[in-house]
């Protein structure tokens, strides 16, 4: 029996419950998860943001989950260029890119390679970027 490989990809910056769910969740529906962590070079072009977290220790922060089974660098946005090289069968995502263009036509095209696409709730009380907001308040001087 073949096993089912499923995809992932993130920025994980900021390691938090959210993300945690996204990985437990996706492994639940594969035999061997597969999770690209987003390069800092890709963060900052297509988010105009470098993450907190250094990418190396975003890699080792990942790996060390114990529902992911590799990890692999995320250098561009291109998941059918993804497919092409890690041949999976399922691509998980947030359930806030459902009904977009870009991912109604990605649902097009991983349906003829015979990849699901499943969506999953985006945790919207806890985010990198909320985390990073919150940091910033904390560190900035207060006025005296």
């Amino acid at each position: 029996m073949a096993r089912e490989v499923g995809y992932t990809t993130g920025v994980y910056d900021m390691f938090h419950i959210g993300h945690l769910n996204i990985l437990r969740r996706a492994r639940m529906l594969c035999d061997h998860l597969v999770v690209g962590v987003t390069t800092d070079e890709l963060s900052l072009a297509v988010k105009g943001k470098t993450p907190v977290i250094p990418f190396e220790e975003r890699m080792e922060i990942v790996r060390a989950v114990q529902y992911v089974d590799e990890v692999v660098p995320q250098t561009t946005m291109d998941k059918l260029a993804a497919w092409e090289q890690l041949r999976f069968d399922a691509v998980f995502v947030g359930d806030d890119w459902k009904g977009t263009d870009k991912w109604n036509a990605l649902e097009r095209d991983f349906a003829q390679r015979g990849v699901r696409v499943h969506y999953f709730p985006y945790t919207t009380q806890t985010s990198s970027t909320l985390l990073r907001a919150a940091l910033t308040r904390l560190t900035r001087p207060v006025a005296g």
